[in-house]
């Protein structure tokens, strides 16, 4: 479903959005202080992750990476292909070591080139899509972007000495064709976010509007900064009306690898029940839905990497159950991987918020406070005359699995997120489709100031 509101002028003016990340003059100059900064995200059809796109290095380039709203940090490819005058490796024991967790020191024994420098400082970027992870140094490098009052894109900016890491080729086998890495949001003092609030004085605190399309023409958004947040046909800042919940933290790690005593980077919310069309699921083990501190299993966090929600076994059980008994009269249709709830759309009606459907509620801090999820949001199309449940199964506990309930890709389009790292909170709106706009509607022509 698609609502964007593109003129044939307006689209030109998109594309050459893209295109002034590349060359225009990108250093940031006193005499302009951004209010927030801008990044189109669009949807891989392939592999269904999030795309977003900036300049880095010198001379400037233009990369995709895939976004992870968890991830750590930046990390891109640096053994195939990194050309820049401008990158500089961070050594051991410097404050940028520090900050990016001091994993220990590297040596290389081949001539110097970028992840190859002596007495350097190493993390462990990691591939959370296949779970893989491997050394790399840490660097400073340029890195350029646009920026935004929350209704346009402004003027160009850089970041002269971003930090990032440094990853090995293999480390892109299962992202989709062509990105160079994988661009982390998580809650450390090296993710996209903290170093961009650092570097401008921006506060501490991004939105991410995730669109439904594959089309590229049909972007989604992230927002570094301040609010206000517009999107086309609505003239009201939606900041004002987005329902608040507490981000929790969880004491460890659940990255593929990561230094003793991290605690993890993810974005975990207070989840106390779910509900089907006003029903409580019955859970046999409701302790699942909170974070266990002493190994750092349970809870339920935000994903991007994930394509859909994924549940625990046994919390997958009793929801599907409940939702098959919430949709009895419904015609069902055969199961098709890797979903367990089928059904034939010929009979199913459409609303302005997707497929008629049980809503489903994930109950926060009380009875008053819930993100309900409509029919676009619950049915993946996967057929003809076939809508699928667009949950699945993640199995038993397992270190790969560690979360109960992974909130994923197919439940957030299309939703307004804030993620307010200064007050520890989580803004949502639940479904924009409510309010006849998506977030493919924000409005790239561009602005002089």
């Amino acid at each position: 479903m698609s609502m964007a509101c593109f003129s044939p002028s307006h689209l030109i003016k998109f594309l050459l959005f893209t295109s002034t990340l590349l060359f225009t003059n990108i250093e940031a100059q006193t005499s302009f202080r951004p209010k927030a900064l801008l990044l189109q995200v669009t949807k891989d059809p392939s592999t269904l992750q999030y795309l977003t796109r900036f300049t880095q290095r010198t001379p400037p380039k233009l990369i995709d990476i895939v976004v992870d709203l968890g991830g750590r940090y930046l990390w891109v490819d640096c053994d195939k292909g990194y050309v820049s005058s401008s990158y500089r490796p961070v050594f051991c024991r410097s404050a940028g070591c520090a900050l990016a967790g001091n994993n220990g020191c590297g040596q290389c024994f081949s001539p110097p080139r970028p992840n190859c420098n002596n007495n350097t400082c190493v993390v462990g970027p990691d591939n959370t899509v296949t779970y893989t992870g491997t050394g790399g140094e840490v660097a400073f490098d340029v890195v350029a972007l646009q920026s935004t009052n929350g209704s346009n894109p402004s003027k160009a900016v850089s970041v002269p000495r971003f930090i990032f890491g440094c990853g090995a080729t293999f480390l892109l086998d299962g992202l989709a064709k062509g990105v160079a890495g994988m661009a982390g949001l998580g809650r450390t003092k090296i993710s996209l976010p903290w170093q961009f609030s650092s570097y401008f004085s921006l506060p501490r605190k991004f939105a991410m509007c995730l669109s439904s399309s594959t089309n590229k023409d049909f972007p989604g958004i992230i927002i570094f900064g301040n609010s206000p947040y517009y999107l086309l046909p609505l003239r009201e800042d939606l900041s004002k009306s987005l329902i608040y919940t507490p981000l929790l933290d969880n004491p460890i790690s659940t990255a593929p690898s990561y230094p003793l005593g991290e605690p993890s980077a993810e974005y975990f919310i207070g989840v106390k029940s779910i509900k089907i069309g006003e029903k409580t699921v019955p859970l046999t083990n409701t302790a699942l839905l909170s974070i266990n501190k002493t190994d750092g299993y349970g809870g339920t966090k935000i994903s991007t990497v994930n394509p859909y929600t994924v549940m625990e076994s046994s919390i997958y059980k009793a929801f599907i159950g409940a939702y098959s008994e919430a949709t009895k009269g419904m015609k069902r249709a055969r199961s098709v991987a890797p979903f367990g709830l089928c059904y034939d759309s010929k009979n199913i009606g459409s609303t302005r918020v997707g497929p008629a459907v049980p809503v489903v509620d994930l109950v926060l801090e009380s009875e008053s406070v819930y993100w309900r999820i409509w029919g676009a949001n619950l049915m993946v199309e996967v057929g003809e005359d076939v809508l699928c449940l667009g949950i699945v199964d993640g199995g038993e506990r397992s270190p790969r699995f560690m979360t109960s309930i992974v909130i994923g890709g197919h439940q957030l389009e299309n939703n307004l997120l804030e993620f307010d790292l200064a007050r520890s909170r989580l803004g949502f709106s639940s479904s924009l489709l409510f309010r006849q706009t998506t977030c493919a509607n924000f409005n790239f022509t561009s602005i002089d100031n």
